[in-house]
Parts: structure tokens; C-alpha cells; sequence
């Protein structure tokens, strides 16, 4: 951790938002991000990630600076997600379907292709759509670790520290969440095949 981002932490453990806000700053759109790839709602994502920076906010006094803030932050984000979905049994849905903005409102995604050959096209969202459907149908504790390790790209150690375990539970379990992840896939190219 930097000097300023220590600076930083001890102002913000004195109550000072403005500290605490330029604390969060860079870290706001990865947490949000992280939200709405798990919750799948953009007010559901906005909400979680919100109720996330109040709890970092309350409990920056037990930040024990063992670890980045960043790491630390993101854990909370992850854990409140989770509970949200808990409390709110969200079902997930696929990436390729619209996200509820609101007011009978949907947003969609598109994947940006250079390429001007409508089958090249055609086989990328099908692979996209394929593989974010297999991702939702994985249990909460796969799905977060692959969330953070292959499409966040955090380390290892950093994912450990997140999801409060030791590395060699992050290795296995991520191993096991691509098998699983391979096994969904492979079934579901059965079933259209």
C-alpha cells in the first residue's frame, strides 16, 4: 500500500469522507462491476455495490493493513453480493439477456467484433452466450472465483485474500470451478448438437 493510500485509510478511520472518498475512487467501478456480474441486475448491482462502501465505511476501523485496501474492499463486495442474492434469491441470468434497467427499460450488451464475416460473428456470440450461461450455472462459490480469476484477473494470492481462504483452497476450488464449468459446457453442446 502507498503513503497516500495509508494517509488515506488513517484520515478515513478518523471520519473523514472526504479521505474516504478519494480512497474508494478507483476502486468504485471494479466493485460495481464485480456486483453486476454476480447479481446480474443493474439496481440490484448498484444497490449491493452501494451497501458494500457503507459496510468498507463502517468497518475501515477493523482494516488491519495486513493486505491492500483493494483486496480487503473487494471482499467485502464479493461477501455482500452473495448475501444479497441470499436475501433476495436472485436468479441469475445470462450475460447475452437484457439487464432490468428500471421502468420496463432493458439494456443489451454487444460484443464488439472487427471483423466484417457474419459467421465469425455468428460463432462468437454463440460462444459467449454458451460459456455466460454455463458461468450462471455454476454454485455461488465458483462463479465468484471465476469471476475474480478469469474475467477480473486477480492473482491468486489476492483472490485468497478476498474470499478469506488459503491459497491452496484457491487453486483447488478454481480447479474444480473449471471442471465444472468444462463438464456444463460440454453437456450443453450436447444438447445442441
Amino acid at each position: 500500500m502507498n503513503s497516500n493510500e495509508l494517509w488515506l485509510v488513517e484520515e478515513s478511520r478518523k471520519g473523514n469522507v472526504d479521505a474516504f472518498e478519494e480512497l474508494i475512487k478507483d476502486y468504485k467501478r471494479v466493485a460495481y462491476n464485480i456486483a453486476l456480474r454476480i447479481l446480474r441486475n443493474v439496481e440490484d448491482a448498484e444497490d449491493a455495490s452501494q451497501e458494500a462502501l457503507i459496510k468498507v465505511y463502517k468497518s475501515i476501523q477493523n482494516f488491519n493493513m495486513q493486505s491492500t485496501f483493494k483486496v480487503w474492499m473487494y471482499r467485502i463486495v464479493v461477501n455482500t453480493c452473495i448475501d444479497f442474492k441470499r436475501k433476495k434469491n436472485i436468479n441469475v441470468v445470462s450475460m447475452d439477456e437484457g439487464i432490468d434497467v428500471g421502468g420496463d427499460n432493458q439494456v443489451y450488451r454487444e460484443i464488439a467484433d472487427d471483423s466484417a464475416n457474419p459467421d465469425v460473428l455468428l460463432e462468437k456470440n454463440f460462444n459467449s452466450k454458451v460459456i455466460n450461461d454455463a458461468v450462471s450455472k455454476l454454485e455461488d462459490d465458483y462463479k465468484a472465483i471465476i469471476i475474480l480469476r478469469d474475467i477480473q484477473g486477480f492473482s491468486y494470492s489476492e483472490i485468497a485474500e478476498i474470499l478469506s481462504c488459503n491459497l491452496g483452497t484457491v487453486k483447488s476450488r478454481l480447479n474444480r470451478a473449471r471442471k465444472s464449468l468444462k463438464e456444463i459446457l460440454e453437456n450443453e453442446l450436447k444438447i445442441q448438437c
